[in-house]
């Protein structure tokens, strides 16, 4: 049967349902392509290629589909979406932050019910040795950070990841070399804690998290984890780290 004739007999449910998971799978896609390249020929290959396929890609993408939905574009961004105001496009950001924080908890929660807590606990480490450096990578492009830019340009970054946006957090000068990290309210934590549960254990992964966010920031950075659960900790802190360039 030829395009033209599915197409033609289907009804708009099915169309609708087809268009939405076309999206899905154009995602899907471009993280296998990712996660592969990565494998192949390594994390900051796979960085590189990334950013390179994303503008292009990008950009014929919206402007197919800003032609055929008669959108007006600017470059790669909707003239609609820019002219929203400030206060409309800040909660659109939050609630993208959130919808990243919760897609990332129905993946774990999907994979805990099916293999059990270990497997999800590895699943999500290994995932955070892919995304960290991938959102220092696009944090560094957005603010325009250099690559050895030390400590001042690690307290930037950090103030530009999806937790910043959804979390209560702070940053103390130890010195010109060195920082601490905290994490005062996370929201992970804060609804298991309303629930009466303990503490979700998530040092392992953010022994990865950190580490690779600060040296894609800056290579000569290194991460120590003063505490993050299952570690005791203070009511005014969930987990902090230290930050320290070394020349």
């Amino acid at each position: 049967m030829k395009k033209t004739e599915k197409f033609a007999q289907a009804d708009n449910d099915f169309l609708v349902k087809m268009a939405m998971d076309s999206f899905r799978r154009i995602v899907a896609h471009h993280g296998q392509w990712f996660a592969e390249v990565e494998h192949q020929l390594g994390v900051q290959e796979a960085l590189a290629v990334e950013q390179d396929v994303w503008h292009v890609s990008l950009k014929n993408q919206l402007k197919r589909l800003g032609e055929f939905l008669d959108i007006e574009m600017e470059g790669c961004n909707p003239v609609a979406l820019k002219s929203l105001p400030r206060e409309t496009l800040s909660g659109l950001i939050e609630k993208l932050a959130i919808n990243w924080l919760a897609n990332d908890g129905i993946w774990f929660q999907a994979v805990e019910k099916k293999f059990g807590m270990f497997d999800a606990k590895r699943c999500n480490d290994t995932c955070w040795t892919r995304f960290s450096p991938f959102e220092a990578t696009r944090i560094k492009e957005l603010l325009e950070l250099p690559d050895n830019g030390g400590i001042p340009a690690l307290k930037q970054a950090l103030g530009c990841r999806l937790y910043a946006v959804i979390n209560e957090q702070s940053i103390e000068d130890v010195n010109e070399q060195s920082i601490i990290f905290r994490m005062n309210n996370c929201r992970v934590q804060a609804a298991r804690k309303r629930r009466g549960l303990p503490d979700y254990p998530c040092k392992s992964a953010g022994m990865v998290e950190y580490p690779y966010f600060a040296r894609t920031i800056d290579r000569r950075i290194t991460t120590e984890c003063i505490g993050c659960p299952p570690d005791n900790h203070p009511d005014d802190w969930f987990c902090a780290w230290k930050f320290t360039l070394e020349e």
